[in-house]
């Protein structure tokens, strides 16, 4: 692929050395490789040493979804009970004593659980030195785990998070007398975000004395921080004589396997606490001479109306 059309832009005041963001060399160098994910995660997969660090470390279970967090608890509590009944059933067949209305097996796994949920419903009761001892065991296990997993929900529950939600596409659109690049970001949730500030990087690949090497830009804003963020905010890259993309085009863009990596910080007024969001657009994802269409229709009779279900509409424009 030819890449002499790139344009070259100078680096700046700030060397490069502060411009790394810390992806390292195996990921800066590769091609045809996403940085960010749209989600906002790292497009890296990061092998656990073991299956025990990969599910129940205190980070995997505080940041794992909530469906794999509730399927991953009742496991653990069948396999706990499964286990103790096991052990009831192997201490014979005077260990439990009472009509539970089942038998064999059944009725040891049952017990466990009444034991283990500390329900006591009397029937049917341990009888014996080792089925005495199991209870003593699971009762303490039962307690531990219960006092365990609600701190793990609370810690869950109690964890800050922004929940932003990107255009489904950035755009080169016009502005003012030229053109600038930009997207709009939208709070997902019904809490109050303020003191909202953004930051813009373009990862681009140019051409170097050691062949193509990607580099990193940060891109200045139409305005970097918002304090009140109630609605909608539209991000605006202005492209002028000084933007990474001056002179750019379509082609070139797709050329440098342009990304454009977004870090969000904000102080979640719930929690009084600071939140941080990422996403990324790659070059595929930038609609060229389209703008956005707006989100709030004037009304002389009345109050504004918002329709967020223009979020992502846009149009296209000559």
């Amino acid at each position: 692929m030819a890449t002499t059309n790139l344009p070259q832009q100078p680096d700046g005041v700030m060397p490069d050395r502060e411009r790394d963001l810390g992806f390292g060399t195996s990921l800066s160098n590769r091609k045809n490789f996403r940085l960010l994910n749209r989600d906002g995660s790292f497009n890296v997969r990061r092998h656990s040493p073991n299956v025990a660090s990969a599910l129940f470390s205190y980070t995997a279970l505080i940041s794992m979804k909530w469906r794999s967090f509730i399927s991953l608890a009742v496991v653990m509590y069948l396999v706990a009970n499964t286990l103790f009944a096991v052990g009831y059933f192997l201490c014979g067949p005077g260990a439990l004593e009472g009509d539970p209305g089942v038998t064999g097996f059944a009725r040891a796994f049952f017990f466990s659980v009444h034991t283990f949920a500390t329900i006591g419903y009397g029937n049917p009761s341990p009888h014996g030195l080792a089925a005495n001892l199991l209870v003593t065991i699971e009762s303490f296990v039962g307690l531990t785990g219960f006092a365990f997993l609600a701190g793990l929900v609370f810690a869950r529950f109690s964890r800050p998070t922004a929940d932003i939600i990107y255009s489904d596409r950035a755009l080169i659109a016009p502005y003012g007398d030229g053109k600038a690049f930009m997207f709009r970001i939208m709070n997902g949730r019904d809490n109050e975000l303020v003191e909202v500030q953004a930051n813009l990087i373009l990862s681009r690949f140019e051409p170097t004395g050691a062949g193509r090497q990607r580099r990193y830009y940060p891109l200045p804003l139409e305005r970097s921080r918002v304090a009140f963020f109630p609605l909608n905010w539209t991000i605006v890259h202005a492209i002028d004589p000084s933007s990474p993309l001056y002179s750019w085009d379509e082609t070139t863009m797709h050329e440098a396997e342009a990304e454009f990596l977004i870090l969000l910080t904000a102080i979640d007024e719930t929690f009084a606490q600071t939140v941080h969001n990422r996403g990324s657009y790659t070059a595929d994802e930038v609609i060229w001479n389209a703008r956005f269409l707006p989100l709030v229709e004037e009304d002389t009779s009345g109050p504004p109306s918002i329709h967020p279900e223009r979020f992502h509409d846009f149009e296209r424009v000559s």
